[in-house]
């Protein structure tokens, strides 16, 4: 499964699958009554017998005066076509299955005599819920992304108009205004008391139908589809129209926004993703207060650790995140990581996987000076680092053509399948190393192990390797028998790799 399965839900979407009406009754099995004499693991917990599916009547009483339907549209050009094929897909959906039209999917007529400033036309339908009573509502940021004016529909039937207040692509989380009071605000749920396994319910306007009601458990949480959000995995069914809408617990508290499904044909396929509530409450604070989301970078490029790499280099169980690359005078080279560190801690929060080091990272404030605990040549050590602002992606240096350099056949590396040499002077500046050794070509362990000609050794069992003297020394104080790691740079950035001796 790749990220590119992850879809965002776009505001109308071309309907692939029929509607499938099924009834019939449903058994509900109830386990037996265990016996004296049946055997009980005393470690395991009794669990009560379920004798009934949740009633979420009064959830959708309590919540659903809280949830909108938002229509976006769009000014047309003068030179475009005759109606959109969306909208006449769409419609064509409605009509095969005898379902009322949703307002604001009309079918759009000839053109010819239409100017640029002809009214604004439909262009996608989505879903939101109130914040505050004086009439913030919060939606996915894709929801209103492009749009030219947006209309709210309030479960009472009541327009507005309304203003994007600001959106944040990176973690699709927008807020709008509209002016109204008196509103039906939600409750805002706790994340961390949400469990695996619980019901949970959602409403929205999937195709249109606005205050829709769907309900599932959650799945899975910390479900990584994001650099910056650890998503709510559910069943719930979310289709097209559903994005921005809430996903309620049974306290009837919002504890996520409806974003993004997994999907291969563009509609629901049972598994469905939902932004933790915690995470969008902080970014529309952002939001609230300065128009913008700021966040923090070190300027580090990070990558999982593995299990093999973990053992080898003595971290044991596989955590952190492995620093491959450290950027040019960024806070983390002022900090001294190195390329090869494992960031273990962030301001005292654990790394268990390599992607919560970017979520802790942009969540704390720029100019921020936090501490770092790194595990470097098999021990620990703590560094300080002064945080900075993100700021618009640079492109990448291209590295210079390399220099030849004269191998150099040694005895321990030869036998790993190794032809080395010395990095020249210009060498090490392009690549801003102290030291290291050129692999010139790789045959058997070494090459089994990945390595491959142009990589720079730069340690081996977790010792400094500036030159081929160094890695030779390196390599005769090992086990001929055991697996060993070898840290090197490819291009800017570093990794490991495991050779296996006796392979």
């Amino acid at each position: 499964m790749t990220l590119r399965h992850f879809v965002r839900k776009p505001a109308v979407a071309v309907v692939t699958a029929a509607i499938l009406a099924a009834g019939g009754t449903t058994a509900l099995l109830l386990p037996q009554t265990l016996s004296a004499q049946t055997p009980v693991v005393p470690s395991v917990p009794s669990v009560p017998s379920v004798r009934g599916l949740p009633d979420f009547t009064d959830l959708v009483d309590l919540v659903g005066p809280s949830v909108v339907n938002i229509r976006t549209l769009e000014r047309a050009s003068a030179s475009a076509g005759p109606g959109s094929g969306a909208d006449e897909q769409m419609l064509e959906f409605f009509r095969r299955f005898g379902i009322p039209v949703p307002p604001g999917l009309t079918p759009r007529g000839p053109r010819q005599d239409r100017g640029p400033s002809e009214d604004p036309q439909p262009r996608g339908v989505g879903s939101g819920f109130i914040l505050s009573a004086d009439g913030l509502i919060m939606t996915n940021a894709h929801v209103v992304d492009g749009a030219d004016e947006l209309i709210v529909t309030l479960a009472d039937r009541r327009e507005f108009k309304a203003t994007v207040v600001g959106a944040d692509k990176r973690t699709d989380v927008a807020v709008v205004k509209i002016d109204a009071t008196g509103l039906n605000a939600v409750r805002i749920g706790d994340v961390n008391r949400l469990r695996v396994g619980e019901w949970v319910m959602a409403i929205g306007s999937p195709f249109g139908l606005d205050n829709t009601v769907t309900a599932g458990i959650v799945s899975a949480k910390k479900r990584d589809t994001g650099d910056f959000l650890p998503f709510i995995q559910t069943d719930v069914a979310i289709n097209p129209g559903n994005s921005g809408g809430p996903l309620i617990n049974m306290r009837g508290e919002v504890v996520g926004i409806n974003s993004q499904i997994y999907s291969r044909s563009g509609g629901f396929q049972g598994i469905s993703f939902a932004i933790p509530i915690d995470e969008a409450v902080r970014v529309s604070d952002q939001i609230r207060t300065t128009g913008r989301v700021t966040r923090g970078r070190i300027g580090v490029q990070i990558d999982q650790v593995s299990k093999e790499v973990a053992e080898s280099i003595g971290l044991g169980q596989p955590k952190g995140a492995l620093v491959r690359g450290v950027e040019p005078d960024s806070p983390a080279a002022k900090a001294g990581v190195e390329p090869g560190d494992i960031i273990l801690k962030f301001d005292g929060k654990d790394i268990d996987k390599s992607v919560d080091l970017p979520r802790l990272v942009g969540n704390t404030k720029p100019g921020n000076k936090s501490s770092m605990t790194v595990f470097r040549r098999g021990s620990q050590r703590e560094l300080s680092v002064v945080v900075a602002e993100v700021e618009p992606e640079q492109p990448q240096r291209r590295a210079a053509a390399p220099e030849a350099s004269k191998p150099q056949v040694a005895g321990a590396a030869k036998a790993l399948g190794l032809t080395v040499a010395d990095l020249s002077a210009a060498q090490k500046k392009e690549l801003g190393l102290k030291g290291g050794v050129r692999v010139q070509a790789t045959e058997g362990p070494a090459a089994r192990a990945g390595l491959r000609e142009g990589d720079v050794i730069v340690a081996v069992a977790n010792a400094d390797t500036s030159t081929v003297k160094e890695l030779e020394a390196a390599l005769a104080k090992l086990d001929k028998t055991r697996p060993f790691n070898v840290l090197f740079r490819r291009g800017e950035w570093a990794q490991y790799a495991v050779i296996r001796p006796g392979r």
